[in-house]
């Protein structure tokens, strides 16, 4: 019985582990080849283009922002009719492609620290060319992103969504970040796609993004990692991606 005790606990660490244990990857990652998606080249890593992820983006966050802006009557009254006429349209967000963001999220470059970040956690994420995103809603990670999402300011305008910490998300790319690996039984739905989103990206539009980066570099594109649909998605159906992605 303390042998049980002892040895349940042992392999539920190990099961949360594995999954970014080179070794076991290395021997374990062919044999269910269904949860394995494969790319031809780096190049072709994408489901639908760039440019669709950005104008996507400013279509969202152009109706978060009249949304808030209508909040603020007085504000909102002194803006000419032709802009409030354009913000209105533009707030009808389309789910052909069904975009969701990685959640919030800190952002590591490769030579940046991620150890005290990364134990116990099995939310990191590593794109091809070997940044890290930590996509953890709790502890060290929770704090970290407070941290940077506070220092990430110009003056009175934030750069990054930190209400995710509230309980009042202001951002429904903010919301919701668990999906599970397809199985034989399931197959993915979604798929990731990195995207980094450019520095020239509206300021007012900033607020929004639920990632920040690690280093503080406002010049630098901010990594993102979105959920595309693979398919028609229906109302409260279970999300199943790839785990891994084999570029060849």
């Amino acid at each position: 019985m303390v042998f049980k005790e002892v040895l349940q606990p042992l392999l539920s660490k190990w099961n949360a582990y594995k999954y970014r244990f080179v070794p076991w990857i290395a021997v374990n990652v062919g044999k269910n080849q269904r949860t394995l998606r494969f790319v031809p080249e780096e190049a072709q890593d994408k489901i639908i283009s760039d440019d669709e992820v950005l104008n996507s983006l400013h279509r969202l966050f152009r109706g978060l922002f009249i949304r808030d802006l209508e909040r603020q009557n007085d504000v909102f009254r002194l803006l000419p009719e032709p802009i409030k006429s354009d913000y209105r349209e533009s707030a009808s967000f389309t789910k052909k492609n069904l975009l969701l963001h990685g959640a919030h999220c800190t952002v590591y470059q490769q030579h940046e620290p991620v150890l005290f970040q990364s134990i116990g956690n099995p939310f990191i994420f590593r794109c091809i060319d070997g940044v890290l995103i930590d996509g953890n809603d709790r502890g060290v990670s929770k704090i970290i992103y407070r941290s940077c999402s506070g220092r990430d300011r110009l003056g009175p305008c934030k750069l990054s969504d930190d209400t995710w910490l509230s309980p009042f998300p202001v951002n429904p790319l903010a919301v919701g970040q668990y999906v599970n690996n397809c199985s034989n039984e399931r197959e993915a739905n979604v798929c990731y796609q990195e995207f980094d989103v450019p520095a020239h990206f509206p300021l007012h539009f900033r607020q929004y993004l639920p990632n920040v980066s690690y280093m503080h570099d406002i010049e630098r594109p901010l990594r993102c990692v979105i959920l595309v649909a693979l398919r028609n998605i229906s109302l409260n159906e279970e999300l199943f991606s790839n785990y891994y992605t084999i570029v060849h």
